[in-house]
């Protein structure tokens, strides 16, 4: 019988000190096998001083052109990634329209996601996939600039996330992971066969945990991955990110023995990007 793989990786590690204590306290106690740093974050140092009491987390790039945090690079390095203040958009919504009005240069983007790469590897990380803040790698320009990256920075994965939900916009997204998984593939890079999490982002309790998970092991697929976003009850500095997600929920699902069992009863094994 084929080995199935099933990836679980937390998102926006380095984003507070609290989260990304949180995502080390879900590897180490749960399921959480990977994790993607967001270079652009104010606790990134805090995040890559944690990865050595986890030394066998898988840690991918969490690329980022939205945000509440400025990028790497100055405004006049990607003038077409930042508004008057110089920083990024809040969210896709706003930067989704610039992009299909081809106000987004790509160079601006190749810029900014390399510097975001090199201040990674620069701490001593070596990155096993890139994916993106809010999935807007899913975006056709966005995804043409991930994927070239990855190829010419050697790293050997990419996410592809996908939608559940019997909604027109869960539809657009899942013709968008269809074009994204064929160049990923392409490209001779690996993913994940299916995705869960992008619907429940912020809300990925127990119940909802584990139905993903059963979901996932009936859809057949050979490898799996499951976003998540764990983080500690105790983090006054994730006040400025009023995004209303369940960190400390999270964080209690990804560690309990139900979630645990889950994996077993759908016939995974878990492992790193690095796995695939």
């Amino acid at each position: 019988m084929t080995e199935r793989i099933l990836v679980v990786n937390a998102d926006d590690l380095g984003l507070t000190p609290g989260v990304s204590a949180g995502i080390v306290d879900a590897h180490r106690d749960g399921i959480v096998t990977s994790a993607s740093l967001l270079a652009v974050a104010p606790g990134f140092g805090d995040a890559v001083a944690r990865l050595g009491d986890a030394p066998d987390l898988g840690v991918g790039v969490h690329l980022a052109v939205v945000g509440e945090d400025p990028p790497l690079l100055g405004a006049r390095e990607v003038p077409s990634l930042v508004g008057r203040r110089g920083d990024f958009r809040r969210s896709w919504r706003q930067f989704l329209p610039r992009a299909a009005a081809g106000q987004v240069d790509p160079d601006d983007l190749r810029r900014e996601f390399a510097a975001q790469i090199a201040r990674v590897r620069a701490a001593g990380v070596t990155p096993t996939h890139l994916d993106t803040h809010q999935h807007l790698h899913l975006w056709p320009l966005v995804q043409r600039v991930v994927v070239d990256l990855a190829v010419s920075e050697g790293i050997p994965a990419v996410r592809v996330p996908t939608s559940a939900a019997r909604s027109p916009l869960g539809l657009y997204v899942r013709r968008l992971a269809t074009t994204l998984r064929r160049n990923v593939h392409s490209a001779g890079l690996a993913h994940p066969d299916d995705f869960a999490g992008l619907d429940e982002a912020g809300a990925l309790l127990l119940e909802p945990l584990t139905n993903a998970v059963d979901r996932l092991g009936r859809r057949g697929g050979r490898s799996a991955e499951i976003g998540c976003h764990p983080g500690r009850a105790d983090d006054p500095e994730r006040r400025r990110y009023r995004w209303g997600y369940a960190w400390p929920d999270e964080l209690a699902a990804l560690c309990s023995p139900t979630a645990r069992t889950a994996v077993e009863r759908a016939g995974f094994r878990l492992g790193s990007f690095a796995a695939l």
